[in-house]
């Protein structure tokens, strides 16, 4: 008897537990809804960004690490005109290419902030991973701002800190 009701109490448990999902920025799926086609947009600049992050930090010596949560920033910094990110790709430490966020552009609105997360635990990128950003915006426009911010925490020790994306093209 006991057994049968601690089986109709798992049942349960197990049926009450919410079964969302929450879709990384590395899945496709979560630009998908971003996605557009500017090959009919024309008057547009071409430009393209770079932006360092740090997956892992050095701590003690150079050889122990401390792993960081990476959050970058791809903001529209126009109030009027939406933007149009081309590709978002990643690199590791030594310039080995590590992935590509999104296969066709994306489109930020006036104002509006798209972000990718580096979990903590992913460090394929390693102590000095990039990021180079192409983009297309009205001629005239207004430039994609690109941030990092990277953070850590343990017990009560906390770390954080930023990176700016620099225009190289």
């Amino acid at each position: 008897m006991k057994l049968y009701f601690l089986s109709i109490l798992c049942a349960l448990v197990l049926l009450s537990c919410d079964s969302k999902k929450e879709i990384s920025s590395i899945n496709p799926e979560n630009w998908s809804k971003r996605k557009i086609d500017i090959t009919k947009k024309d008057s547009l600049e071409y430009g393209k960004s770079y932006l360092s992050i740090y997956s892992q930090i050095y701590s003690s010596s150079e050889h122990k690490t401390h792993n960081l949560t990476s959050m970058v920033s791809l903001r529209n910094t126009s109030d009027i005109d939406s933007i149009y990110i081309l590709k978002a790709n990643y690199f590791d430490t030594h310039g080995k290419h590590v992935r590509t966020y999104f296969e066709t552009p994306i489109y930020l609105g006036p104002l509006e902030t798209a972000e990718i997360i580096i979990d903590e635990m992913d460090v394929s990128g390693g102590t000095g991973s990039n990021f180079i950003f192409e983009w297309k915006i009205p001629i005239g426009g207004s430039e994609p701002l690109f941030e990092g911010v990277m953070n850590s925490t343990m017990g009560q020790q906390g770390l954080s800190f930023t990176t700016e994306g620099k225009r190289i093209q």
